[in-house]
């Protein structure tokens, strides 16, 4: 069964409404530019009151090691997704965790060099033009349909709902789906309805 990521979380209650819901992972973005950005402190009190069982997911963009390494103690993380233009030589600095590489997808030749990286998983989402992510767009699923993923987990991200997520699931074969403005009331406010509805059809 497929596993799900909601990533965006900026407050106890939208993480209690997804845990609840039965996610399986949390995600919480430490990039300040970010209108869905959280502070490491304020992630570190939040994971407190939510259950054990739920994974952490500390999202970054070009940070610095030591920056990345104090918020995985403080926050108790489970993973670290990298979501800029980290090289693979940056990546291999944290080969003691479990690594997310997250890849904006266009064309084919974004594809091409995924292989580049030895991480535990690649992450798939939409390119747009000074965006980072969190756009609420999906990109053509064809192009990562025959992805030779090796042993590496994949997780498909951009513009998932609950009416396209079956569809998205049957071509990819992810082993995560990962959402975060799609499911908004308002930016960096989730709809626990979309939420839990998402989470329903992925687990279906």
């Amino acid at each position: 069964m497929v596993k799900v990521k909601i990533c965006g979380i900026t407050n106890l209650e939208d993480a209690q409404a997804a845990a609840d819901a039965g996610c399986d992972a949390l995600g919480f973005v430490f990039y300040k530019e970010s209108r869905r950005f959280i502070s490491p402190s304020r992630v570190g009190k939040l994971v407190a009151q939510i259950p054990g069982n739920i994974l952490r997911v500390g999202v970054f963009v070009d940070g610095k090691e030591k920056d990345i390494r104090w918020a995985q103690d403080l926050c108790r993380l489970d993973m670290l997704q990298f979501h800029g233009e980290e090289k693979p030589e940056f990546c291999d600095k944290f080969k003691d965790c479990k690594v997310i590489k997250a890849f904006r997808i266009r064309k084919m030749r974004d594809v091409r060099g995924v292989s580049r990286y030895d991480t535990y998983a690649y992450l798939f989402d939409t390119y747009i033009r000074g965006k980072l992510g969190g756009t609420g767009e999906k990109f053509d699923w064809e192009l990562v349909k025959d992805f030779d993923r090796g042993s590496h987990e994949i997780f498909l991200s951009g513009g998932l709902n609950p009416k396209n997520i079956r569809q998205a699931i049957e071509i990819v074969k992810p082993d995560w789906v990962d959402a975060s403005s799609s499911l908004e009331a308002i930016p960096a406010k989730k709809d626990h309805k979309k939420v839990a509805e998402f989470i329903k059809v992925a687990k279906s």
